[in-house]
């Protein structure tokens, strides 16, 4: 393995990888996530909470799966219910968070680290968590082979090549870094038909 996996680290190779070509900064220190759009006088920013690796990783996904027109509004131009939603609330933010948390999951396994998918409720309803890991991980599974390219791609290879000094991807790099909170690793989450 490479070194280790640091947010300065993440930051220099977001900024090297996608800084010029998409006029887009990683930046930590932030209290909460957002993104905050480029404007005539300034890049896009993406912060990320404190130092919190796994906050820069998730909010990259984010940024990957945004089209460039949700790259230009602030925060994508997204709804978010903040901690303590409702069921309804909650099944509709896990259904939104599928995608971005199968990247999520292909950066860590890029990078070696380990995956546990965030139901970001704490004090509220947390929905059928089984399901939400079961649809991340056959996801993650078929990540490229579903279409996935561009920016997503190539953010899994940079992660790839520094942290793991690989340059072949190996698939079940994403079950040694997943970790169940239902029990869904008893499965053989290779073999999840999706």
């Amino acid at each position: 393995m490479g070194s280790a996996v640091t947010s300065t680290g993440l930051e220099r190779l977001f900024n090297e990888c996608f800084g010029s070509r998409f006029n887009t900064q990683l930046q930590g220190g932030s209290a909460e996530p957002f993104y905050s759009a480029a404007t005539a006088a300034q890049p896009a920013y993406l912060y990320y909470r404190e130092d919190f690796v796994r906050s820069a990783l998730h909010e990259i996904a984010h940024w990957c799966v945004a089209g460039e027109q949700r790259r230009q509004k602030d925060d994508f131009g997204y709804w978010y219910h903040p901690e303590g939603r409702n069921a309804q609330q909650q099944a509709a933010f896990l259904q939104v968070e599928v995608l971005p948390q199968s990247f999520e999951l292909i950066f860590c396994a890029a990078a070696g680290l380990p995956f546990r998918v965030s139901l970001d409720n704490l004090s509220g309803a947390s929905g059928d968590i089984w399901t939400f890991e079961l649809q991340v991980l056959g996801l993650a599974h078929t990540f490229p082979r579903a279409g996935h390219d561009g920016r997503a791609l190539d953010w899994r290879n940079c992660l790839m090549h520094h942290y793991r000094q690989a340059t072949d991807w190996q698939a079940d790099w994403i079950d040694q870094v997943f970790t169940s909170s239902s029990g869904l690793t008893q499965l053989r989450p290779s073999r999840l038909a999706m």
